[in-house]
């Protein structure tokens, strides 16, 4: 399948979605990847890996870019050797990517899953959430919140971020379809912009 979706965030920047339904083959083809972007295809042993790392190539190609043009500090996020801000996320049958020429930015896609709610008290106040008595609604607002978080640590870029003590993700409604997120660390706050939506059984949050 061709682009899925894209969003026009502004003039600057946008997310652009890639639906996996392709065989390897078929994503392998149009592709040029770098020796050590091959080495590392060659070693996934997941195919679904596989493919969310081509799927991925093929989105870079949809924005202007190539495979070369990517590269990755120490801490693991993503870099466009232009200077263009990046960020990066695949889960199973879908992979994303949100590039801006002017912010900061982090993306995360999420397939809502019902562990959220067990695994919720590492990462947000569960007490907050006592209200929700819908389960499928506790599941998307928990997992829009870890995406939310996930996206901040991507734009941080560092290692040291704890999810529950570094992160504030304001209370939001599902019809808004946005909210705002803090980072709050080592005495310096810095606050962003959060988007959200659900696409099929996954949702997608980007964070400039």
């Amino acid at each position: 399948m061709p682009l899925y979706k894209t969003i026009n965030i502004n003039k600057h920047s946008k997310v652009l979605i890639w639906k996996i339904e392709e065989s390897f083959d078929t994503l392998s083809e149009g592709i040029e990847l770098s020796p050590q972007s091959a080495d590392r295809v060659s070693q996934m042993k997941s195919e679904i890996h596989q493919k969310g790392f081509l799927s991925i190539r093929h989105l870079l190609k949809e924005a202007g870019y190539s495979d070369s043009d990517l590269f990755y500090d120490e801490y693991g996020k993503p870099h466009l050797k232009d200077g263009t801000q990046i960020s990066i996320t695949h889960s199973f049958i879908f992979s994303a990517l949100i590039i801006s020429k002017e912010n900061k930015v982090g993306i995360d896609i999420e397939k809502r899953r019902d562990k959220i709610v067990k695994i919720a008290h590492k990462f947000t106040p569960i007490e907050e959430y006592k209200s929700i008595a819908n389960h499928d609604a506790l599941v998307s607002k928990l997992t829009i919140v870890w995406g939310a978080k996930e996206s901040l640590y991507k734009i941080y870029g560092k290692k040291k971020l704890l999810f529950l003590n570094h992160m504030y993700i304001e209370d939001f409604s599902f019809d808004t379809s946005s909210t705002t997120g803090k980072i709050l660390y080592e005495g310096v706050t810095s606050e962003y912009d959060i988007h959200f939506q659900e696409i099929e059984d996954f949702t997608c949050v980007y964070a400039f």
